[in-house]
C-alpha cells in the first residue's frame, strides 16, 4: 500500500509561479512512475506530466515549457515528486492531484487546489 499526500497549491496571479509537492509513504519501491493529473471545474481530469524511476519524464502540451517535474529518492525509487509550475494561466485553474503507480495498481492523493487569477 502506498500513501500520496500533495501539497503546495494555493492562490497565484497570473504569470507567477508555483510549486506542488507529493510525498509518497509506504511500499514506496512497488512505484513505477508518479503522475500528476489535474482536473480544472466542469470537465475531466487530464494527466499534466509525468516521471519514472529512470527521471525520463512527459508532459501535456498545453504545460510544456512552463511545467517542470522531479523527483528525490534513489534511483529506482520514489519518495517525492514535484511541480514547478511557472509562467501561470487562469485555465491552469483546477484541483491538482498525485498519482503513483504499481505495476498492478494506481493510488491517488486527496489533491490541492491552484488558482490563478488576479
Amino acid at each position: 500500500q502506498v500513501h500520496l499526500v500533495e501539497s503546495g497549491g494555493g492562490l497565484a496571479q497570473p504569470g507567477g509561479s508555483l510549486r506542488l509537492s507529493c510525498a509518497a509513504s509506504g511500499d514506496t519501491v512497488s512505484l513505477i512512475y508518479m503522475s500528476w493529473y489535474r482536473e480544472p471545474p466542469g470537465k475531466q481530469r487530464e494527466l499534466v506530466a509525468r516521471i519514472d524511476t529512470h527521471d525520463l519524464s512527459n508532459y501535456a502540451d498545453s504545460v510544456k515549457g512552463r511545467f517542470t517535474v522531479s523527483r528525490d529518492g534513489a534511483r529506482n525509487e520514489m519518495n517525492t515528486v514535484f511541480l514547478q509550475m511557472n509562467s501561470l494561466k487562469p485555465e491552469d485553474t483546477a484541483v491538482y492531484y498525485c498519482q503513483g503507480r504499481a505495476s498492478n495498481k494506481a493510488y491517488w492523493g486527496q489533491g490541492t487546489q491552484v488558482t490563478v487569477s488576479s
